[in-house]
């Protein structure tokens, strides 16, 4: 006898009924670049659909952004300024503090997720604070925590520290419960690998380090057993969700991160990722689309509860049957 499971593939509806993972919109989030100025809307030309938005631009996506049903959105900033010690990032009139302030104002109900680090915010480009030529973790802690604070208070409802400091998630709630923010959550890059996948990224936030690069800091892309112990020790610290990153090249990490925490887990479909796609399809080599889809899919079947990507929009229609 053979035994024949295609059987079960044959028609899309019976694909349908049997299918095991499945996607939402609401499983969606979508990062935004945000910047000082007025009427700006700048391509990032190495993340073709994706833009620079200054602060009174940036309503009108967010209510795009909410007509297809995304629930949430991650801000990152760009100042006009920058110094050694990054403290333009938490500096109360700043475009993201700025724009968490105008998106709460006009749509309270959008969830709005920071970005917490220093690297767009250091004249050297890197995640914290430099003393003998190295980034110093314990002098670094003050400084994101001040950030975070400076979120908090501008309306965030989650702060994401992405900085990979020891110690950071504890000195972040820490600084939160004791100004009152207790009801602030905290989604920590737990698991942040030292990727050559974040190229674009670090062109459209300009934040390339001006010196060496980050392995001293973030993991090494060879090592598995140590991202369960980061991701267990944020637990400990008090994260509410776990973010691995990149997505795509560490669907196992996903996997294993999955078995281990029960927090919500987060998937970030970085630039990278993002470009390479948009790359082959633009050249004619694949189907955007269908490419797109699969990849999301693949990194909810990994064990992602929710995942942060450039594709939001794009997916969202799709998943909406606006785009077939």
């Amino acid at each position: 006898m053979i035994i024949r499971p295609r059987r079960l593939r044959r028609t899309p509806a019976i694909r349908d009924m049997v299918r095991e993972t499945g996607i939402s919109v609401k499983d969606l989030i979508f990062p935004l670049f945000v910047k000082d100025g007025k009427g700006i809307k700048e391509p990032i030309p190495s993340m073709p659909g994706q833009f620079h938005f200054s602060t009174d631009m940036i309503i009108k996506e967010i209510d795009e952004i909410r007509s297809l049903g995304i629930p949430a959105v991650l801000l990152f900033g760009l100042p006009e300024k920058k110094d050694p010690v990054g403290s333009y990032a938490y500096k109360e009139d700043e475009a993201v503090q700025r724009s968490v302030s105008l998106i709460k104002d006009k749509f309270p109900d959008m969830v709005i997720i920071t970005d917490v680090c220093l690297c767009e915010y250091t004249d050297h480009g890197h995640c914290g604070i430099i003393k003998d030529g190295q980034v110093d973790n314990d002098s670094t802690l003050e400084a994101l925590s001040r950030t975070a604070l400076s979120h908090a208070k501008a309306g965030s409802d989650f702060v994401a520290p992405s900085d990979m400091m020891d110690g950071r998630v504890e000195a972040i709630r820490s600084e939160l419960d004791l100004n009152g923010f207790k009801e602030t959550g905290i989604i920590s890059y737990a698991v942040k690998y030292a990727s050559s996948f974040y190229g674009p990224f670090r062109e459209a936030a300009d934040s390339a380090p001006k010196f060496g690069d980050r392995s001293g800091y973030q993991m090494d892309p060879a090592n598995s057993n140590e991202a369960v112990k980061e991701a267990l020790l944020d637990m400990e610290e008090g994260a509410d969700m776990i973010m691995v990153k990149p997505a795509l090249p560490y669907l196992d990490i996903v996997r294993r991160v999955r078995e281990e925490c029960l927090l919500p887990l987060v998937a970030y479909n970085v630039s990278g990722e993002y470009s390479m796609i948009k790359a082959a399809e633009h050249m004619g080599w694949m189907d955007g689309k269908r490419t797109m889809m699969e990849a999301l899919i693949c990194i909810k079947r990994a064990g992602a509860d929710l995942i942060i990507t450039y594709f939001a929009k794009e997916a969202a229609r799709i998943l909406n049957g606006k785009n077939q």
